[in-house]
């Protein structure tokens, strides 16, 4: 399809010219710059751009031991253009730092990447092993955007200043190997100042800041990112904890020690929200927490176009659509929380004539300040009554929340508390179909009105007979599909809530229908159990508007090395763009389109060599290997893909 008014050809020479990092020489980036700076159809004066395409990389095997071990690129992007003519450009990755390094603070100190800190910002040690401690740091990068600030200034920015916002969502391993340290400490979230090459585009970290998070109580397990349409970077907060049996949460417990220094100090209602950091013109940032928007497993937040609608990705069991439509543009402090029921004829297959229908439950409006200050306020038995057993009352109701089914009663006057506090059981109390499973990353399509939607299972809940699916809720199909599936959701104006009353939105969701899925297979010769020329248990989800292109990160306990694809929503063709090291996560997407001119597609990942039962095959090779690359498991890459041309003859338009 044709994206005349979109890319100039000038402009799409820019793409992925980050650093010549493969054998090129030195000058390829500013020869192929030069090159088109000159007349004819390089000069910018007209040829648009036609299209945009990925080759597919093949999947590394332990033929190349190596490359399973680390970040694995071998694909190509093409570039055609109305001309007929075309670029070809090789794709690379460029890592900005592995966790663990010490990097610049921009005070002329070094900062530990990745590094916890406590409710007073004071490094956390790791004194597992007695004689070694250290600060704890995380091998687990996650949500990343990457944005400019107007009129910014940062001291050792030589081309122009450029920011990533970086999360991390938990460590895996205290140094022991043997101390599980997921969800027991605060999650860090870091400004990346970054020095933008005006001649390569080559981006060159210069300063590292740790944001301060204790105003907001801290952070738990942030997980998925989004950048605003108004440029903020919009967090989460997944796995909320439940407060109805926090007493029992020996890991939440941690938390709160690592956090606070006492077990019992952290309020788990002031958890499982939705933070937005706020980048500063010197490379600083500050946060807020948005009370208002749900307490849920929230995974990826995308706001649409409008500046006001905003479509969750609810990472749980028992998990649900949920929008939150904003009072005012770019304002998520107050507005309606939405969750929606599932109409007839839900399908994860493909080739599925239509979608189901949603329809939407209204469950409250609210600001942030009055939920927080319940959240403050409140123990969970002031909101509502929660029994693990029929107590034969006909004044419970029976939902499945979690996994778990309950009966629940809401105490009078605490319908607003319990739809912002208690958003799972409240929305299963409303009517609204909880039924999917690993719900995570969620991005939008704008010129077709289409949002994306990942599955990262297709199991337990939504699986008709098992125990967590509820009878009628719309979610159902006949058998798991562990390999996940994404979803297209179609967005309309003109929508009402289930009460008659009108929705405040352009882009409300109003059908769902599966757009890829994975395929389990009997576990191959190197150990997959999923078809690793599939996707396979998506999360990351991205979109590019000018590249037509979504962009889906797996996490995948099914594929021995988790990969990058590329899915032309035209074309239908999907690519493996890039492998992550064996046992890791890929994480941090985030598709740029234009930022001074060139094109980035970030990227991170997590716990290499965090082995499962699939890597039984490639263990004992791949373990000495990923321990020499990444600081023995603990430490993971935060970067982004770049690419240089592999030829620099430029025909006139």
């Amino acid at each position: 399809m044709s994206q005349s008014s979109m890319l100039s050809r000038r402009k799409t020479l820019q793409m992925f010219a980050g650093i010549p990092l493969l054998p090129l020489g030195a000058g390829a980036s500013s020869l192929l710059l030069s090159a088109c700076g000159g007349g004819g159809g390089g000069d910018g004066t007209g040829v648009a751009v036609k299209s945009v395409s990925f080759t597919s990389m093949a999947a590394p095997t332990l033929a190349t031991p190596a490359a399973m071990a680390t970040t694995t690129v071998g694909s190509t992007m093409k570039v055609t253009f109305e001309d007929t003519t075309s670029q070809n450009y090789t794709l690379a990755y460029q890592p900005f730092f592995i966790t663990g390094d010490m990097v610049s603070d921009g005070k002329g100190g070094k900062i530990l990447a990745g590094g916890y800190v406590d409710i007073n910002n004071k490094p956390i040690t790791d004194a597992t092993v007695p004689g070694s401690e250290r600060q704890f740091f995380s091998d687990s990068p996650d949500g990343t955007s990457l944005l400019t600030v107007p009129d910014a200034k940062v001291d050792g920015v030589k081309g122009k200043p450029v920011f990533a916002v970086v999360q991390f969502e938990y460590t895996t391993w205290a140094q022991d190997g043997k101390s599980d340290m997921y969800g027991k400490l605060p999650s860090p979230i870091a400004v990346l100042t970054l020095d933008q090459d005006q001649a390569t585009g080559k981006l060159s970290l210069v300063k590292y800041h740790n944001v301060d998070t204790s105003k907001v109580h801290g952070l738990w397990i942030t997980c998925g990112a989004s950048l605003s349409p108004w440029g903020t970077h919009l967090s989460s907060e997944e796995y909320e904890p439940d407060a109805f049996s926090i007493d029992k949460n020996t890991m939440f417990k941690a938390y709160s020690k690592n956090l606070y220094g006492n077990e019992s100090a952290a309020n788990p209602y002031n958890y499982g929200h939705m933070p937005e950091v706020y980048v500063n013109k010197d490379g600083t940032a500050s946060i807020k927490k948005h009370f208002c928007m749900g307490r849920i497993s929230h995974e990826l937040v995308q706001v649409m176009p409008d500046k006001r609608t905003a479509l969750m990705g609810d990472d749980a069991t028992n998990s649900a659509y949920f929008v939150f439509v904003a009072d005012k543009e770019t304002d998520l402090s107050s507005g309606t929380l939405y969750a929606a029921k599932v109409g007839a004829g839900f399908s994860i297959s493909p080739s599925a004539t239509s979608g189901a229908p949603l329809t939407w439950i209204k469950l409250g409006s609210a600001t942030s300040a009055e939920i927080e200050k319940l959240a403050a306020t409140l123990k969970p038995t002031d909101i509502m009554t929660v029994a693990s057993k029929d107590p034969g009352d006909t004044s419970f109701t029976k939902i499945v929340a979690n996994g778990k089914t309950e009966w629940i009663k809401i105490n009078p006057g605490m319908d607003k508390a319990a739809a912002f506090l208690e958003t799972h059981r409240y929305a299963a109390f409303k009517g609204a179909s909880m039924g999917f499973t690993k719900m995570e990353g969620t991005t939008v399509n704008a010129k077709d009105k289409v949002a994306y939607s990942a599955l990262q299972n297709c199991q337990s809940s939504m699986v008709a007979g098992n125990a967590a699916n509820v009878p009628g809720n719309g979610v159902s199909i006949p058998k798991a599909l562990n390999a996940g599936a994404v979803m297209a959701l179609n967005l309309r104006g003109n929508q009402k809530d289930t009460s008659g009353a009108a929705i405040n939105s352009e882009w409300m969701p109003v059908d769902t229908k599966a757009l890829l899925a994975g395929e389990d297979i009997t576990a191959d010769a190197l150990g997959n159990t999923g078809n690793p020329n599939k996707i396979c248990n998506p999360d990351n989800l991205k979109f590019s508007e000018k590249m037509r292109t979504l962009f889906i990160g797996e996490d995948s306990s099914q594929h021995v090395n988790n990969f990058l694809w590329a899915y032309n929503i035209d074309t239908k063709a999907l690519s493996r763009i890039m492998s992550i090291p064996a046992g890791g996560e890929s994480t941090g997407l985030h598709a740029v389109d234009e930022i001074n001119g060139w094109t980035y597609i970030m990227s991170n990942f997590q716990h290499a060599g965090d082995w499962g039962g699939i890597h039984n095959v490639v263990k004992e090779t791949l373990d000495p290997l990923i321990k020499a690359n990444y600081k023995n498991k603990a430490g993971a890459a935060v970067g982004y893909l770049t690419g240089t041309p592999k030829q620099l003859s430029l025909r006139s338009s």
